[in-house]
């Protein structure tokens, strides 16, 4: 998950659910909309992917667009994640936001994110990771979300523990980026916590 600090962003709303060709918001929050990731967005996902900030923060190698593709083409019939281009109000995409790992019979799921590098520090993840909470706890019938970056990812942690969730623990030396090993935070977010939250949720803009 990556994202750079949170700052305020605009209160504008989306106003029209098509958000150009093939772009149909299916969910929004407070100035981001949601919509459906398709196979033909690969290349966007590469290039956001291949951000070297990007690259060191989540800590993977990107794949070849054609890996991606397959990727996504699997995904589209995987009914344990949901896939989300975050958009602005005017349509432009500026990230990836996905509820994976869904298990509905012990109602957990995990969260990812990831903004282009021009639309980081805006506010935009914090009002995207926002309104996946509240898809997540307001839509589904979760009980727990879970995060996971590696500790240095200070920018990521700001994000989740804005939205509310706790570090619950440290996987150590968990992740190999670099030749340098590096500690693994794991983040959670409960129901009961969510619903204390004193913020709109996502409806109500």
């Amino acid at each position: 998950m990556t994202d750079n600090e949170n700052a305020p962003g605009t209160t504008e709303e989306i106003e029209d659910t098509h958000t150009g060709p093939d772009r149909e918001v299916c969910w929004r929050g407070r100035n981001v909309g949601f919509a459906t990731v398709d196979v033909d967005d690969a290349e966007l996902l590469q290039r956001w992917r291949s951000d070297p900030v990007a690259v060191h923060q989540i800590g993977y190698w990107p794949r070849a667009l054609s890996a991606l593709r397959e990727r996504l083409e699997r995904h589209r019939d995987d009914n344990d994640r949901d896939d989300f281009l975050v958009l602005l109000p005017d349509g432009t995409p500026i990230g990836h936001i996905s509820l994976f790992d869904q298990d509905l019979a012990d109602g957990t799921a995990e969260v990812s994110l990831l903004l282009d590098e021009h639309h980081r520090g805006g506010g935009h993840g914090s009002a995207a990771l926002d309104a996946l909470v509240d898809l997540a706890f307001g839509e589904l019938p979760l009980h727990r979300l879970q995060a996971v970056t590696h500790t240095g990812n200070a920018p990521a942690l700001a994000v989740l523990a804005g939205a509310g969730f706790v570090q619950e623990g440290v996987r150590r030396s968990a992740c190999l980026h670099r030749g340098r090993r590096y500690d693994v935070a794991v983040l959670s977010l409960l129901r009961p916590e969510w619903e204390a939250l004193a913020r709109p949720r996502a409806w109500e803009f």
